[in-house]
């Protein structure tokens, strides 16, 4: 049984990045209730025009695609979860209305150039 009144939110940042490829995330630990929307914060830095993805892994099992973008634009979604891929502000930010317990896991922001198939990564933790 979970003594905290909601779930806890921990975000753990990571840098990454080859050939000044990178995604940054900035927050640090955030606590968050059941019902309170999340946005966490990825930015990143390419020389190309970088594909972007969210994975997520929850306890116990392997790492699983959550969100993909190929394109300037794109609008995804998946289990409640949507980022959008935005040139002007380089960001591709991980948002969800309603957090839920289930939504605890690892979250991992990730880039990979279209031509030379770099990446980096943030780390995410719910």
């Amino acid at each position: 049984m979970n003594s905290f009144p909601g779930s806890v939110i921990a975000l753990f940042l990571m840098f990454g990045g080859i050939n000044g490829d990178s995604v940054v995330q900035t927050e640090g630990q955030v606590l968050l209730s059941e019902g309170d929307s999340l946005i966490v914060n990825c930015s990143y830095e390419s020389t190309q025009y970088p594909s972007l993805f969210w994975y997520v892994q929850y306890p116990g099992e392997g790492l699983q695609l959550l969100l993909k973008a190929m394109k300037f634009n794109d609008k995804e979604s998946n289990k409640g979860f949507e980022a959008t891929y935005h040139k002007e502000t380089t960001s591709f930010h991980l948002e969800k209305d309603s957090v839920q317990e289930s939504d605890s896991a690892v979250y991992f922001c990730a880039l990979s150039d279209t031509v030379t198939g770099t990446a980096g990564e943030a780390e995410h933790k719910l």
